[in-house]
């Protein structure tokens, strides 16, 4: 058997759960990126990454009844797997993106400036915009 990575099977209520979560994350990083009052915004891509580890989540629950469980590096090889071609290349590439920022903006120096997270933001509505839709 091959090594398909750390995952979980999830009840059918798992997935409107995950969307209601992330729903508010997304809102969440949306209403600290439109205040624009930080000096940095790494709060508000942290809200982002959970955001699309949400969406995720609640996309492969509702299409398979799986979650990714603990190393969200591998979330995207969980929803490639589940959805196959049904995932376009773009989503992909923002999610593995984003997924890319996460230790940099929980654990780095580094402050995230206003327009990365503007950008980060307009991709993340782009994700969500898709994440719905596949309901």
């Amino acid at each position: 058997m091959t090594n398909r990575g750390p995952r979980k099977p999830v009840d059918t209520a798992h997935s409107s759960a995950r969307l209601l979560q992330a729903r508010e994350f997304h809102e969440s990083a949306r209403s600290l990126v439109t205040l624009g009052q930080s000096r940095s915004y790494n709060g508000a891509i942290t809200l982002m990454v959970m955001a699309s580890i949400a969406y995720c989540d609640a996309v492969t629950a509702g299409a398979k009844g799986v979650v990714n469980k603990q190393d969200h590096q591998s979330a995207p090889k969980l929803l490639r797997e589940v959805l196959g071609n049904r995932l376009p290349a773009k989503q992909e590439r923002f999610f593995r993106k984003l997924l890319g920022r996460k230790d940099e903006v929980n654990y780095g120096a580094r402050s995230a400036t206003h327009g990365e997270a503007e950008q980060l933001l307009a991709d993340l509505d782009e994700f969500a915009v898709w994440a719905e839709g596949m309901f």
